[in-house]
């Protein structure tokens, strides 16, 4: 589009091109949509700040007042910020302990893998896995019912990391078997299975001790026969 402006020299006339499409030039160069990427990158850092803080704030409140005393209302204040900015990024509170809980299983098996790498024999490091998944559970047993459990590992997030971590266990226990330290009678994959399932009693431990000898049982179980 050309408008014409009058110039400071009497009865002349300048004329200038404006841009009116969304496609604008900038430093000779083109951004598509009118938003220049830097902009872009900034708004997406903002929207993860702001996320992380309903998150962290949900986290906070949880550990202070349990999972079903947990509002809308608490979430965006812990967070500093006003319900209808909460809203816009989650549109209820199971929306908001949904992506809570997928946040505290991706940061789980996170610490799992830490423990996968460190020094050690196979055996070593299957023992510090396992050793970490039993205080997990044991620390994750505080859901008011089942009820509620279930809905929170509705999610898909929860069948991945189950996925993730059998094949975490089932590579170390078929390591340790090439070194000599776990039997081979039984596949790899099933003993990850039993070592798994049979760690599920550490929820209801009552102490760390006591889920420690669970975990000392259930690695007792993968020695060679004798």
């Amino acid at each position: 589009m050309t408008i014409l402006f009058r110039s400071r020299i009497p009865w002349t006339l300048s004329r200038h091109n404006v841009c009116t499409k969304p496609d604008c030039l900038v430093c000779g160069e083109l951004y598509n949509r009118g938003v220049p990427k830097l902009w872009a990158n900034t708004i997406d850092a903002h929207r993860q700040q702001v996320r992380d803080a309903v998150l962290d704030g949900t986290a906070a409140l949880i550990a202070e007042r349990g999972l079903l005393a947990v509002g809308m209302s608490l979430v965006a204040e812990r967070a500093g910020i006003g319900r209808a900015t909460l809203y816009k990024y989650f549109p209820d509170i199971e929306a908001v302990l949904l992506a809570w809980h997928e946040r505290q299983v991706a940061g789980h098996l996170e610490h799992l893998g830490r423990l996968a790498a460190q020094a050690g024999t196979a055996m070593q490091r299957l023992g510090a896995i396992l050793t970490g998944y039993a205080l997990i559970a044991r620390e994750s047993h505080t859901h008011p019912d089942a009820g509620f459990a279930a809905f929170l590992h509705r999610g898909d997030h929860v069948g991945h990391a189950q996925h993730a971590l059998h094949h975490l266990v089932a590579d170390l226990i078929a390591k340790a078997v090439n070194e000599g330290e776990a039997r081979e009678d039984v596949a790899p994959e099933e003993l990850a299975n039993y070592c798994l399932h049979a760690l599920n009693a550490a929820s209801t431990a009552r102490s760390k001790p006591a889920a420690n000898r669970i975990v000392t049982v259930t690695l007792g179980g993968l020695r060679p026969p004798n």
